[in-house]
């Protein structure tokens, strides 16, 4: 359960992220375990294949990615879907309500390569609002140079850049955001997320962040969610642009409305969710 003050809503504000001890149990954590490798490997607890599974071949290795795991894991859609979750990214944002745009598995092995440096929200400009508020939750114990989630702290002020050359395994994943901190006269200030399986941390979609190239001898398994608020609609002059032409596929004939089967409201003040998620959480049933 995650209750926030009004001072980590301030501190996320002003850093542009808010890192967290505990998001979930850490035997929620392990449960999300108990099927991550299976999930990656084509065994889908309800049959439905994610909207994106990244496997990437190389060596060293890339880090791995599954985009839309609630839609075909149960033990992920608890904690994507959860009510408290979404509420605590509409408070986060200021909003009275929130959607979910997409979730992640990530995992990235021993030696794993970087993510490269980005913001979210320059992926998400296919929708009229494009801010996000996204939570990222380590499923194992991180460590500063196990490839754990890196901020830039104070970057969601920096304005709107483009998308990355590369995301996954860049030679340099601080190529972009150094270049722009240069031309704009900022500073890098870089914080890496360490904390306990369960613990995570909350960003701005216009915050910069990467992970780095694990170290460590073990691998850094971590779950994210990135969330709209809730009165979104998509914007069709700029479909075409960051992840729009995967997830434009989803836009109505004719219409710019969001459809909340594929993007579920999770959370609004007034007690609103959307039709079938408790039922889907309980049961499994689309």
């Amino acid at each position: 359960m995650i209750t926030l003050t009004q001072a980590q809503i301030a501190q996320f504000r002003e850093d542009g992220f808010l890192i967290v001890d505990k998001i979930i149990e850490p035997e929620a954590a392990a449960e999300i375990l108990e099927n991550f490798e299976g999930v990656f490997e084509g065994h889908y607890q309800t049959g439905i294949k994610p909207d994106e599974v990244n496997l990437p071949v190389g060596e060293p290795p890339f880090t791995k990615q599954i985009c839309n795991a609630w839609k075909s894991d149960l033990s992920v859609a608890r904690h994507i879907l959860s009510e408290n979750l979404g509420k605590a990214c509409a408070e986060l944002g200021g909003w009275d309500g929130a959607r979910l745009m997409i979730d992640n598995l990530l995992w990235k092995p021993v030696n794993g390569r970087s993510i490269g440096f980005h913001q979210d929200s320059m992926y998400s400009l296919w929708i009229d609002k494009p801010e996000l508020v996204s939570c990222w939750v380590a499923l194992d114990k991180t460590t500063a140079d196990g490839g754990t989630l890196v901020y830039i702290k104070g970057s969601h002020k920096w304005g709107e850049a483009k998308p990355i050359m590369q995301f996954h395994g860049p030679e340099d994943d601080l190529k972009e955001v150094r270049e722009w901190a240069k031309i704009h006269g900022f500073e890098l200030e870089l914080v890496p997320i360490v904390v306990p399986p369960g613990g995570g941390a909350f960003h701005d979609g216009w915050l910069w962040h990467g992970s780095r190239v694990n170290k460590a001898d073990v691998p850094r398994r971590a779950l994210a969610a990135h969330f709209f608020q809730h009165d979104i609609q998509f914007n069709p002059e700029r479909i075409s642009i960051g992840n729009g032409p995967i997830y434009g596929k989803y836009k109505k004939l004719g219409s710019n409305e969001v459809d909340e089967g594929y993007f579920p409201i999770t959370y609004r003040e007034d007690g609103y969710r959307t039709p079938g998620l408790d039922e889907y959480l309980e049961k499994g049933v689309v």
